[in-house]
């Protein structure tokens, strides 16, 4: 199964993310690892553009060929994005689960925004400006929506392992 994370930055995707990987055991594929890698092999500079994406639907594809479940996190803004992770399960003949990962709590959200740090060395963070000016696109289709404000991360994350349980994918023994 692929279960494709997206939302703004400083949402929950890459907490929410890294406890789903560690209780289901799937692959966590983290869009903003790739552009940093990317970055730093000296073949581009921020903002990378779509090669982060085109990568991670490479190897989200592979992994689910292998069998494996994958966690695709990343803002994921656009349409066409979502379409493309969406292409990957249908190409593997997997399930695709997408997630929309809110937090509504404006004052909340600007404060994890603030108070966050950087986890992958170089990886630029957008400041609160950035993130509720940036291009986002409303979703067009049905997706499952987390939204974190006011709870726990390990609440969160239930929630969603429960819909993945409904999906097909459990928790391992």
């Amino acid at each position: 199964m692929l279960v494709v994370l997206g939302g703004l930055p400083a949402s929950g995707k890459t907490t929410l993310a890294r406890l789903l990987a560690a209780r289901t055991g799937a692959v966590h594929l983290r869009v903003d690892t790739i552009e940093q890698a990317l970055v730093r092999s000296g073949l581009t500079r921020h903002p990378v553009g779509p090669a982060g994406y085109v990568v991670g639907y490479a190897l989200a594809e592979e992994h689910l060929r292998q069998g494996l479940t994958v966690l695709a996190e990343s803002v994921n803004p656009l349409g066409v994005t979502r379409d493309a992770w969406r292409d990957c399960a249908v190409r593997a003949g997997v399930r695709c689960v997408e997630v929309e990962v809110v937090c509504s709590d404006a004052d909340e959200h600007r404060e994890r925004a603030r108070a966050r740090t950087v986890d992958v060395p170089g990886l630029p963070l957008p400041g609160w400006e950035q993130i509720t000016g940036r291009e986002y696109e409303v979703w067009a289709r049905d997706r499952v929506v987390v939204d974190t404000a006011g709870r726990t991360p390990e609440d969160s994350a239930a929630a969603l392992l429960a819909v993945m349980r409904t999906e097909g994918v459990r928790h391992p023994a």
